[in-house]
């Protein structure tokens, strides 16, 4: 084998392993985040395992600091993706049960997107941001 056959054999071995990890299926366990939000805490979860291009289910379970379910009166979600100068329109999560809220983000493009947790109720308002990779 000459030096050049060594060379595109290592680059086609390396694009392969590189496509393999870009298309291999992602676990079915959501991505869990927890924050502080104000008097609220608050943890989020992409159903599927992971953020996609395309609507994403979005799950927050919110409590107060001593872990009881909170009920705020207003939750949205407002994804951005600042390296890309991108930010979409609030959504409004709406209760599914006492400290369960749930909304739908369409993320138009891959990347790292920040998703924001607005929440205002009769104990404050606070608001969370978290670092979501959308594939």
């Amino acid at each position: 084998m000459t030096k050049r056959t060594g060379v595109i054999v290592a680059v086609v071995a390396a694009l392969a392993a590189v496509a393999a990890w870009l298309w291999w299926p992602a676990d079915a366990a959501p991505s869990v985040s927890r924050s502080a939000a104000g008097p609220y805490q608050v943890e989020l979860r992409v159903s599927g395992g992971s953020a996609h291009v395309g609507d994403n289910t979005v799950d927050l379970e919110i409590t107060d600091a001593q872990g009881t379910a909170a009920t705020p009166d207003k939750v949205s979600v407002e994804p951005a993706m600042p390296q890309m100068g991108h930010a979409l329109p609030p959504s409004t999560a709406t209760a599914v049960t006492p400290g369960h809220y749930r909304a739908t983000v369409t993320l138009p493009m891959p990347g790292q997107w920040e998703i924001a947790v607005k929440l205002s109720g009769a104990p404050g308002s606070g608001s969370a941001v978290f670092s979501v990779p959308a594939h």
